[in-house]
């Protein structure tokens, strides 16, 4: 079978969402990607699209898709890999270029090896035995979560003495927000530090609605966490995180953000809810999730190879 390869382009934003969602259809039974996703996908400052960007057309017809981004400037290197179900060979080609790119990248940084991830539904369209036979394998497992939520029976819930919280309501509130998603996160797995500028594009500050992000503080320790929530998702209101600094943990503030969270959604006229989380998460997230009604939608696994 004859097949075109080349990098993606800004203008191929469109075809990779439909390819993504062919793929959602498969995998989780309906679409669920937006296109604005891709766009900040394929603009991202750590991706050349000229040599970190791959697509494979069966004539007009868009069959695989891949993106290379570094974020941690050293080894770690992420790459994104979809592929139709009957397209294995030209999914293979594409991942073996990303593999030797992927050990550039780290070596142009000055890292002897390259650590690579690769996030993949637990039972993706991807053969998982071309990757097993490749050294690949699974370290991590993340659930998506979602709860439907309701104008009437969500409403924000009340404050308890000695806590405060208020909407990101400016530059200075947005600086003090990555600096608790730096340290509130420090210790979780694959957690990449990152500068403020940065940590924007991460975010996608420009389309970002900050009046969904609330910061939480009490008044022995100030401002101690905060939670992200973005409302420009077609399938569900998303809560992109949830962070309380080490020395607040055990209040209840990750569950009152929760709450809030959930009557914004609902205020909006939401009716469901979603977000990812960690199941080896040893802050006691998915117990926290699980008690406030959320329940599984889907798994990924964290796929890791090492190449040197």
């Amino acid at each position: 079978m004859r097949y075109l390869l080349r990098p993606a382009t800004f203008a191929d934003a469109p075809a990779v969402t439909g390819l993504l969602n062919e793929i959602d259809v498969i995998e989780i039974g309906r679409p669920e990607t937006d296109l604005h996703t891709v766009e900040t996908d394929l603009k991202g400052p750590r991706t050349d699209l000229e040599r970190d960007s791959w697509l494979v057309f069966d004539g007009d017809r868009l069959v695989v898709y891949g993106l290379l981004w570094d974020e941690s400037g050293g080894e770690r290197i992420d790459i994104d890999h979809y592929v139709l179900p009957d397209r294995q060979e030209a999914g293979q080609l594409v991942l073996e270029a990303m593999e030797a790119r992927a050990l550039e990248r780290a070596r142009e940084n000055g890292a002897g090896r390259a650590v690579v991830h690769l996030h993949l539904n637990i039972r993706p369209t991807l053969d998982t035995s071309l990757i097993l036979a490749r050294g690949w394998s699974v370290v991590r497992r993340y659930h998506v979560l979602r709860r439907a939520v309701d104008r009437v029976e969500d409403q924000a819930p009340p404050l308890p003495a000695g806590v405060r919280l208020r909407s990101c309501a400016g530059e200075a509130d947005r600086v003090r927000v990555h600096e608790l998603y730096q340290a509130s996160f420090a210790e979780h797995f694959d957690f990449q530090p990152s500068g403020y500028e940065q940590w924007l594009h991460t975010v996608d500050a420009e389309g970002l609605d900050w009046s969904l992000v609330w910061i939480v503080g009490t008044d022995d320790l100030g401002d101690a966490g905060f939670l992200m929530a973005r409302d420009d998702r077609e399938a569900m209101g998303w809560i992109r995180s949830i962070g309380v600094l080490r020395e607040a943990r055990g209040r209840g503030l990750a569950g009152l953000l929760l709450r809030h969270a959930f009557a914004a959604f609902a205020a909006r006229g939401r009716d469901t809810v979603g977000l990812g989380v960690d199941t080896s998460n040893a802050t006691g997230a998915p117990e926290l999730y699980a008690r406030h009604g959320m329940t599984l939608h889907y798994a990924v696994d964290t796929w890791e190879t090492v190449l040197s």
